[in-house]
Parts: structure tokens; sequence; C-alpha cells
């Protein structure tokens, strides 16, 4: 399993840059409408210390890389065709739009703080970034609502006699988004509503979807263009009003951590992606030391591009996913001498017993216990797992 984070935004705001940046793939970028047609997939990376160290071992990973400490362990990046207000009702690329866009587990927002492209994606200046937030929320809010809404036909249209429960048409029609009779029955009792929709109002509906899918596509907001001088203030005034509590905002360069990854490959600096700084160790053009210059001013002021941080506010803080490692017999040592070979992600919760199905079926129907390798004790099946555990799996299989 690989989690699959979608990039989402208006056209021409820099989110190619950022799919760029994160995977160094090359698909196109410019600044005019609909640059990418079709969603692009590429593999990016999430940072997890790494436990190597701990028993005095060097890792050898056998899926992304380990650098100065620290794992990059691979991820799926979706960069999902360019929207337009109209989506849910099929303008622009609405319908393949709102399909790329649930096979993501979780939303990054990539919006032009700089407030230099309109609400369509054309160059302007002096845009507020808040109607772009908006406008996306809105088209997901009434996306999720047109499902609602057939659920509610469905269920006002059962033959009569029939005992049907409104939380199981919700379900059947949100399956796809993960929402389970369960929680539907939670949200619309958490909404102060009835269990039948002949009691909603309009108004009733709607929020009942949108907090539907704030609890089923969760959202990052990427600030992207935060080097522009108008990127502060828009910032300043975004981050601070409680219209937007519910969202997590990260301040973002893609442009610089394009840049900087460039740069490293071409020996002029040495960066670790993510960092908060780095090391110029080639020569550098006059050009070149302006713009590194700059640069170096924002990470420091950041603590990065955010490029990074994006990505694992996304999946760590906002999704809740556990890193976890499969340790041997030997501690973190496999019979091929490989150390630490896997870092796998779990789902928030994820128990030993779930680990071991994550795995192989048969690891999971054999299952005896797990061992914890940092204090080589025993834990059970239903041991919940924290980040960075590293496990021995003893199974009959």
């Amino acid at each position: 399993m690989s989690y699959r984070i979608g990039l989402v935004g208006k056209p021409s705001v820099g989110k190619s840059t950022l799919f760029n940046a994160a995977t160094m793939n090359d698909v196109p970028e410019g600044a005019y409408p609909f640059t990418t047609i079709d969603p692009s997939v590429g593999e990016a990376y999430v940072r997890v210390e790494c436990p190597a160290p701990e028993f005095d071992q060097t890792c050898t990973p056998e899926t992304g890389f380990c650098r100065h400490g620290t794992r990059y362990v691979p991820v799926k990046l979706v960069d999902v065709a360019g929207l337009i207000p109209g989506a849910h009702e099929g303008k622009g690329l609405g319908n393949q739009f709102l399909s790329d866009l649930n096979e993501t587990d979780v939303l990054v927002h990539v919006v032009d703080f700089s407030g230099t492209t309109d609400i369509e994606g054309e160059s302007t200046e002096g845009h507020d970034p808040r109607e772009d937030i908006d406008f996306l929320e809105r088209e997901l809010d009434q996306w999720y609502l047109g499902i609602l809404r057939k659920a509610v036909e469905k269920y006002e249209g059962a033959y009569e006699g029939a005992e049907p429960e409104i939380e199981e048409y919700v379900a059947t029609q949100m399956d796809a988004f993960g929402v389970s009779p369960d929680l539907a029955k939670q949200v619309i009792l958490a909404q102060g509503l009835d269990l039948d929709p002949a009691t909603w109002e309009e108004q009733d509906e709607l929020e009942l979807a949108r907090e539907l899918r704030v609890r089923t596509k969760p959202m990052v907001v990427a600030a992207n263009k935060m080097d522009h001088p108008a990127g502060a203030a828009n910032w300043a005034e975004i981050t601070e009003d409680p219209e937007y509590d519910h969202l997590t905002f990260t301040p973002v360069s893609a442009h610089a951590e394009k840049a900087l990854k460039q740069a490293d490959e071409g020996g002029v600096v040495d960066y670790d992606p993510g960092a908060d700084s780095f090391e110029i160790v080639g020569d550098l053009s006059a050009e070149q030391e302006k713009g590194l210059g700059a640069i170096e001013t924002f990470v420091s002021e950041f603590g990065g591009t955010g490029v990074q941080t994006a990505l694992e506010t996304a999946l760590f803080d906002v999704l809740g996913v556990v890193p976890v490692f499969p340790g041997s017999a030997k501690g973190v040592v496999t019979d091929e001498g490989k150390v630490l070979r896997d870092c796998f992600l779990l789902p928030p919760d994820a128990t030993v017993e779930d680990f071991a199905y994550f795995l192989h079926t048969d690891i999971g129907d054999g299952l005896l216990h797990g061992i914890d390798c940092r204090t080589k004790r025993q834990v059970g099946a239903s041991h919940e797992l924290e980040e960075r555990d590293v496990v021995e799996l003893i199974t009959t299989a």
C-alpha cells in the first residue's frame, strides 16, 4: 500500500512546480489554464527519523533512501487536472477532476498567496487568496451534496413497508469516500438532525454534506509563492482569520525547493530535501549567488521551503499515518544482512495484528505475537503501534 496525496488547486498557482519539486519529475509548467490535462502521478517522499543508529547500525533501505540519519519513505503524489468554478457541474475538466480526486487519501490545496493569479488562473495583482480557498471548498461541498441527495431520493423512493435506515443509504452512495453507516449516523446526529431526511431543510443537507466532506477528504493548504512580497501580508490575515480554523496552513516556495534540488544535483550546493539550511559547495555565477541568497533568507525564516512540510503535515498530522519498521530475530538485520530494509506507513491506531495482515494474509492468519526490538519485550496482537516502532512478527507462517 502506498498513500496517495492529491495536489489540487486552480490553474497557474504553481501546482505542477510543487509536484516537480517534490518528485523531480518533468511535467509541463506554465502560467495558463489546464497546463495539466491528465493527472500526473509521481513518487515523492516523507521524512522519518531513522532508528538504525539506536541499534548501532547503518540502514540499507530497499525503497526510498536514507540521508544524514533521515529516511525518505516513498508516497504517491498526484497532480490532479486543473480546477475551475463549476467543476461539480462538469465545467472545465470537472468530472475528470472529481474522479481523479477521489483516488487520493488526503489533499494538499496549492494556493497562490502572492495574489498574482485570479480565480480563473489568469495573471493579475491583488487577488485575495481566500477566494481560492473558499471556492475549492464550495466545489467539494456541492459535489458531496449532489451525492447525498441521491441517497435521500433512494431512501424516499423505497417500497412501502420497508424499514430502510437513512445512514445505510448515505453509506452506500458515499462508499467511495469511505463513509460507513456508523460514520453517516454519527455525523447526522452530531449535526443535530433526526434520522429522517423528511425533517431536513436544504441548509441542513448542505451542512451535512460539508461535514462528511471535511471528515473524509482532509486537506492542508500549501500557501505557495510565500517568497513574494505580498505573501507575508496575506499569510498573516488569513491564518489569523477564525473562518479558517478548520484548515492547516504551511508556508511554501515550490520554486525554491526545485532550485535547491537542481543545485544539489549539479554539485553546487549540499541540500537535504526539507532542511532549513544548505551549504554552497561549488562555484557560483553572480546570478546564482543572488538567487541562492534570496532562497537562503526564505528557508531560514520559514524553516525550509515548505514542500516537504506540506506533504508530511498532510500525511502525519492530518491523516495520522504511523511509520513502522519490521525487525527480525537479529534485531534489525534480516537473514540476508539487510538493516531496516523497509519502513511501512500504516493507518492511525494500527495494531500488531493489522501490521501482520498489512504485510501478508498468511502472516496475519499465523500471527502469535510481536516483539518490540528496542525493549525485547513481547507485545500482543492488539498492541497499538506508535511512530517509529521496530517490531518483529512471530508467526506460524
